[in-house]
């Protein structure tokens, strides 16, 4: 509680001699929130919208090729069955 306090007391010192009205110190805390956010974004690795977007488009087209090859292979065992009797 006691360091509580003398942190509220030096924030409080701080404003009163306008040091959080500066510029540079603004500037400051600006800069460092966006190097937060963008070091929180890239641990969870995110990817743009255009990445997802040409990911997105490949697997359809996996998805495709991979029904295509089923539906011959279901084709093939069907024409073998059918010599076998």
């Amino acid at each position: 509680m006691k360091n509580y306090n003398n942190f509220l007391r030096n924030i409080t010192e701080m404003i009163e001699k306008g040091l959080f009205a500066s510029k540079d110190l603004r500037n400051e805390i600006e800069n460092v929130i966006k190097f937060k956010i963008e070091d929180f974004i890239n641990k969870l690795k995110l990817v743009s919208r255009e990445e997802f977007e040409v990911q997105k488009k490949l697997i359809e087209k996996m998805r495709k090729d991979l029904a295509k090859i089923q539906s011959k292979k279901k084709k093939n065992r069907s024409k073998k069955i059918k010599k076998v009797k």
